[in-house]
């Protein structure tokens, strides 16, 4: 399976980091990847995940892996580790984009869940800090993949979508996708 954007979550504590591995998997999925892989312990978030994407549209893949380093290690492509320790994401966006998207090279942004190994510093073709502070890791892909995509990733379209969010001021409108074309058209 190729794809052009595919997120790693690493390690994942059941009953701590559930809401938090869920959030990394909605946040690639809104922002514009492709996949995501997470640990073979990660089911419950991995369900969640696609009960968004069926309802919500895709495409979207959601993937169990036991197997996160050697994934890394046998990926053909640029790797993107996101840690705090790492170099400014605005003074390697440009590059990374070039790498990747732009010559439609696989790309690979590993996430954190836990103490992440030094292996994967060393497998990263980039180690990416957006800020160098601490904060939450989907803050981190969020800020991340929109700097990649160049804030285009905002204006995509689902398919297969069984419900779509209608843009409003206030309040919440959730309606049928025929019904979402139709007021575009009116």
């Amino acid at each position: 399976m190729t794809d052009d954007v595919v997120v790693l979550r690493y390690g994942h504590r059941p009953g701590r980091d559930d809401r938090m591995t869920t959030h990394v998997g909605l946040t690639a999925r809104a922002l514009g990847a492709d996949r995501v892989v997470l640990p073979d312990n990660a089911g419950q978030s991995a369900e969640t995940i696609r009960d968004i994407t069926d309802r919500f549209g895709g495409p979207f893949a959601v993937e169990l892996r036991d197997d996160q380093r050697a994934y890394t290690r046998d990926w053909e492509g640029t790797v993107a580790h996101l840690t705090m320790y790492g170099e400014r994401v605005q003074d390697v966006d440009a590059d990374i984009r070039a790498n990747s998207v732009d010559d439609d090279t696989p790309l690979l942004v590993i996430v954190g869940g836990e103490k992440v190994p030094f292996d994967f510093y060393e497998a990263a073709d980039y180690n990416v800090g957006v800020t160098n502070q601490p904060h939450s890791e989907v803050a981190g892909l969020a800020v991340f993949l929109d700097r990649l995509f160049d804030g285009e990733e905002l204006e995509r379209e689902w398919a297969d979508a069984d419900r779509v969010v209608m843009p409003q001021e206030t309040g919440k409108r959730v309606v049928d996708p025929a019904d979402a074309y139709d007021r575009d058209e009116e």
